[in-house]
């Protein structure tokens, strides 16, 4: 086991995972809209909203992913240590977390089964920023439940939610995170590029 394993959870746990697990519900029900979570110090390239997300989200129970460079022994064993979640492949995975490129191809997640469309994959996607940019601050536009009018949200790329959105009820669900910020989109938000 590395040392960093030990190190980066919560010191307060009950409080801070309530706290974080409002923010992540807000951030579902909220699509485009950003949060802060704060409290855990994971190993990098992991950010502190992932790693938030993952002491908050995952038990012994919790399947869990890890793609392309977050698959380093320091994470695997941060994850196992303060979590004891079971390390899986992307097909057996309840939470998968990573770049969106190392997550390719995403048709691999589960996207649940019409009796039981909660046994699906979260995708936490570590990104570079959160904000959309350009010279009208104009990512892809979000419309759909918990969104009044519109949201913007810098993504990675547009057709594949506009195909998961397809999927619904089926499908998965995201959290995109960007050091301690975070802004969920659910399989139910329509997304379209401008």
């Amino acid at each position: 086991m590395t040392p960093e394993a030990l190190l980066g959870g919560f010191i307060d746990a009950p409080v801070q995972s309530a706290h974080a697990f409002r923010a992540g519900l807000e951030a579902l029900a909220r699509p485009g809209t950003l949060h802060s979570l704060t409290g855990a110090t994971p190993p990098a390239p992991m950010s502190v909203a992932a790693g938030v997300l993952i002491l908050t989200l995952c038990d012994g129970t919790t399947p869990v992913h890890l793609a392309g460079h977050h698959d380093s022994d320091a994470i695997r064993d941060w994850v196992t240590f303060h979590v004891g979640a079971p390390l899986v492949t992307a097909e057996k995975a309840m939470f998968a977390i990573g770049t969106w490129a190392a997550m390719q191809p995403v048709g691999r997640f589960a996207i649940g089964q019409p009796d039981y469309p909660d046994r699906s994959a979260t995708l936490i996607v570590e990104m570079p920023t959160l904000a959309p940019s350009g010279p009208h601050l104009s990512g892809p536009r979000l419309s759909g439940p918990g969104i009044k009018g519109e949201a913007r949200l810098a993504l990675p790329e547009t057709a594949a939610f506009v195909r998961n959105r397809a999927l619904f009820p089926l499908g998965f669900d995201c959290f995109f995170t960007a050091g301690s910020l975070v802004a969920g989109l659910p399989r139910s938000t329509n997304v379209e590029a401008n």
